[in-house]
């Protein structure tokens, strides 16, 4: 079982907290941009010709573009220097950030293990408790860098314990390191495997271990393109440059993986081109000589192995089943079209797990969880009985665990750790946070909209009681719509600030993602990319209707491929929205896939190099070439990482600087903040993570031109019967 680091899931709010009672103004003195040199630059597709006059911009090596960073940077942090409240936002987000949070244990060898923060603290410090009852310091990240972000990205222990294999990320680059830990001793045994991406790790007994990573590219480590991955094995006590490549020499994959089933018996192999599809293999470690065997040949369908017991093989599939469904297969002839039915596919989306013997599926249904348990031969056990609505995680665990731990939390309950008896069903509060705030002063309420096609889409609306339907409430509205990724309730601070000040936040479930499933997803992929945005475009178009707010208090955020949607909302629908918040956006749809791992994301976009249809459907939504000279865009705080190596901050900067160059000076900045030693989101430090989300509800607040005061109206709101309360309990 893989262990990665404890993180706070944080879905982006913004805090009103100072105590002005009057509306905040926005300056009124036009910004002065840094002048922003336009290059000759042009690019043929199919005949026709597309400027790229920023392409200068995507040399991260350059001194050219550091100097354009530093200029962007001294100006944003100028402005929000003087937005009145930004040092009050701080310390207020500070305030509430600081409690302690805890992981659920696990157990390796003779210890159980925990994350746990003591509230500010940069980086989750890894802890241990032995037989003799004692808590110690296992591993601490914030020992690895003085500014903590060198992050503990996995551990993995061999069988017995007595080992552990971790991963550490530098400034927020999917490239790390591996090191080796004598887990009994705690020092450190020598091993060192550098440029490791995208990996895996997973013990074959104490002998050595499996790891995944690209040869190192040519150019620059965090853009230059990585597309051939192998899986490797690394004999302790050998060099790096001696590890045997097990798979991946011959035919070009742009992800391969594998890992060890928990009895030690087999190799399991995924190999992939793209986010979606991958082929499944297993390689007998115990009988020597009989090679590796296909169990899934082709890339129609996402597979991969639970468990091995009894000769049998536990697999979880969407082939011929677009929402998910368990199936057994017989080592001794385990080709797909020899499985067999052991969970059946329902009409909601599967992601299961084993522990204590069981294996137990968790559904997603309208974008919460529901859950249930079954033995190894497929009989129910039983529902089991959740502690609400919202989204649940865990069940995992060893097959002799007499206690599981799972995990629950919607958007007004912060995570809190459940453990279960897989023998009777009781569940019991483990591990609750101390969040100084009463859940029962809010409210989340499901909704379904209709989309520009008529599709129903699920949205859920939280915010404190008794605020008043009438349009002049600030709203934040979320999104990502792609790669099967569901958008599932979870609490946040930023979010609980927000909402104690009478603030909105909005999250709407769109197309693309995997809410309902393989279909839903391919429903926003490619040719119908346009559907995401029609959705979220809907949503925002659902909330002003409906008098939760107005154009000019609505602020659309998302990060990454949500990032995406936020620049083609914004550029699609400029009037809709007052403030606009792209976060490591993918904003160049003509090129995103000639960065790193970027062409293994055309399932859901397709390439500009695929035909001219798609060239043409690409460039007609690309966020980076639909900005016009003239057009009155929203208030726009581009946010991205020096060291994001999975969306290159080449598109923010490109996009910000077109941006820029498109603005009037008496228009909405539009402005970028560039964090430095940070990546795409992962690892990144609690003191970096605070002051980007201060600053962007900073710059939220000052030009929606509101007043940070804590507390909303009095009075009540009917809310529709027919709306599906989430409420804690």
């Amino acid at each position: 079982m893989k262990h990665t680091v404890l993180a706070v899931a944080v879905a982006l709010g913004f805090t009103m907290n100072a105590q002005s009672p009057k509306p905040a103004k926005a300056s009124q003195q036009p910004i002065k941009y840094p002048v922003t040199k336009k290059g000759k630059t042009t690019d043929t597709y199919f005949g026709t010709a597309v400027a790229d006059p920023y392409r200068w911009l995507e040399d991260d090596r350059s001194d050219e573009t550091a100097k354009w960073v530093t200029e962007q940077n001294k100006l944003t942090f100028d402005y929000l220097s003087k937005i009145p409240f930004r040092d009050a936002i701080k310390k207020r987000m500070e305030k509430l950030w600081n409690y302690e949070r805890i992981s659920a244990p696990f157990r390796e060898g003779d210890f159980y293990y925990y994350y746990k923060n003591d509230g500010l603290q940069n980086q989750s410090v890894l802890y241990r408790n032995g037989k003799d009852g004692r808590d110690e310091v296992f591993l601490d990240p914030n020992t690895f860098s003085a500014d903590g972000t060198t992050s503990l990205t996995q551990i993995e222990f061999n069988k017995e314990g007595g080992l552990a294999a971790y991963m550490i990320s530098e400034g927020g680059s999917d490239w790390g390191k591996i090191l080796v830990m004598d887990a009994i001793t705690k020092k450190l045994t020598g091993e060192n495997i550098q440029n490791v991406k995208f990996s895996g790790i997973s013990w074959n007994g104490s002998d050595g271990f499996y790891y995944s990573t690209y040869e190192k590219p040519e150019g620059s480590l965090l853009s230059a393109k990585t597309d051939t991955h192998k899986l490797y094995y690394h004999k302790l006590g050998t060099p790096q440059k001696s590890d045997k490549v097990i798979f991946g020499e011959g035919e070009k994959r742009r992800y391969v993986g594998g890992y060890v089933t928990d009895d030690g018996r087999y190799l399991i192999i995924t190999a992939a081109n793209s986010t979606s599809g991958k082929e499944l293999f297993m390689l007998d470690l115990k009988e020597k000589g009989k090679g590796i065997v296909t169990l899934v040949g082709h890339l129609d369908s996402d597979s991969r192995v639970l468990d091995h017991k009894d000769g049998k093989l536990y697999i979880y599939t969407n082939f011929n089943a677009p929402n998910g469904k368990v199936v057994v297969a017989d080592v001794s002839n385990p080709a797909q079209a020899n499985w067999k039915d052991l969970i059946p596919q329902t009409e909601n989306v599967l992601s299961p797990s084993t522990g204590g013997g069981y294996i137990f599926a968790t559904y997603i249904k309208d974008a919460v969880s529901v859950a249930e348990q079954f033995t190894y031969s497929g009989k129910k056990v039983r529902d089991i009985s959740l502690p609400g609505l919202g989204s649940v995680s865990g069940f995992g665990g060893k097959k002799d665990e007499k206690t599981l731990y799972y995990s629950f939390t919607n958007y007004i309950t912060p995570g809190t750790i459940y453990s279960y008896d897989p023998a009777s069903g009781k569940s019991e509060v483990y591990q609750k946070p101390n969040v100084n705030f009463n859940s029962g002063e809010y409210v989340s309420e499901q909704v379904f909209y209709s989309s520009k096609d008529g599709t129903k889409i699920p949205m859920i609306i939280t915010y404190k009681k008794g605020i008043q339907l009438d349009g002049n409430n600030p709203t934040m509205l979320y999104g990502y719509g792609g790669f099967n990724i569901s958008l599932t309730p979870a609490f946040s601070v930023a979010n609980l600030v927000w909402m104690e000040n009478g603030g909105v936040y909005a999250v709407a479930n769109l197309r693309g993602g995997g809410e309902y499933g393989r279909k839903w997803h391919d429903a926003g992929t490619k040719m119908q990319k346009q559907n995401v945005f029609d959705d979220f475009i809907a949503a925002a178009e659902y909330l002003i209707n409906s008098k939760y707010t107005s154009p000019e208090y609505l602020a659309i955020r998302g990060g990454s491929n949500g990032g995406l949607l936020v620049g083609a909302a914004m550029t699609q629908r400029p009037e809709l929205f007052k403030v606009a918040l792209p976060a490591v956006g993918v904003l160049d749809m003509l090129r995103y896939h000639t960065f790193t791992s970027g062409a293994g994301w055309a399932y859901d976009y397709g390439t500009s190099a695929d035909s001219d249809a798609m060239f043409r459907y690409l460039k007609a939504y690309s966020p980076l070439h639909n900005i016009k000279p003239g057009v009155k865009y929203p208030a726009t705080l581009v946010t991205t990482g020096d060291h994001d190596d999975r969306v290159v901050p080449a598109h923010s900067f490109k996009f910000a600087a077109e941006l820029q160059a498109a603005t009037s000076s008496d228009s909405a900045p539009a402005l970028i903040r560039i964090d430095v030693n940070a990546g795409h989101g992962a690892g990144k430090s609690v003191a970096q993570t605070i002051a980007e989300l201060s600053d962007i509800q900073a710059f939220t607040l000052y030009n929606m031109r509101k007043a940070p005061q804590r507390g909303g109206k009095a009075g009540g709101t009917r809310l529709g019967k027919k709306r599906q309360q989430l409420r804690k309990g």
